[in-house]
């Protein structure tokens, strides 16, 4: 009985295989060419945020909740009508902000080396795998904090109606598929707010 139950099983998930590809789903192989990589869960688009300091997406919670970043603040800050004192206080939190998300980024870079290094070897076992996660975990979670720990900094320095024209300017009062905001990767973006 436990054999017919795995047979039908088998049968049942190689009837969805042959029904996705024959309607366009599964041909495409999604991670060919990422064996290239050096990190093999980073691209180098990804490595570039991560070394300049950049939000990587990292910060949507807060974004998308009406808590401003530091860096979209700045580039908006006429039509916001920032005063000059809100600049230098938001131009400080970026400075902080940036050094450190250089920092975390580069611990969580070498985090993600050290486990695409350990399963290009044939020794991984299952405790230090479980080291190696918590370490990558740890270090994306600092550099999370990094991140949107400067939004709620800037809620402080905001009046509500700059925090309104920023939601505005962002496009976040619209619909998130259809205006992407200046300075974001189009598919990252549609990506994060589960466009099709």
């Amino acid at each position: 009985m436990k054999t017919l139950g795995l047979l039908s099983f088998f049968l049942a998930m190689t009837a969805g295989a042959v029904s996705a590809q024959s309607h366009g789903h599964g041909a495409h192989q999604p991670y060919a060419g990422f064996e290239g990589r050096a990190i093999k869960s980073l691209s180098e688009e990804d490595l570039a945020q991560l070394r300049a300091g950049k939000g990587w997406g990292l910060a949507l919670a807060a974004e998308l909740n009406g808590k401003p970043g530091p860096a979209h603040l700045l580039e908006l800050q006429a039509e916001i009508g920032l005063s000059k004192e809100q600049v230098r206080a938001i131009e400080a939190l970026f400075a902080e902000m940036q050094s450190e998300a250089i920092a975390a980024g580069d611990r969580f870079i070498d985090a993600e080396a050290a486990l695409s290094d350990a399963f290009a070897g044939d020794s991984l076992d299952e405790a230090t795998l479980r080291g190696l996660l918590e370490a990558s975990g740890k270090a994306r979670a600092d550099l999370r904090f990094v991140h949107l720990r400067q939004h709620l900094a800037t809620v402080e320095i905001l009046e509500p109606e700059q925090i309104a024209a920023y939601n505005r300017l962002r496009g976040y009062a619209s619909d998130p598929c259809e205006a992407v905001p200046e300075g974001h990767d189009p598919d990252m973006w549609r990506k994060h707010n589960g466009c099709d």
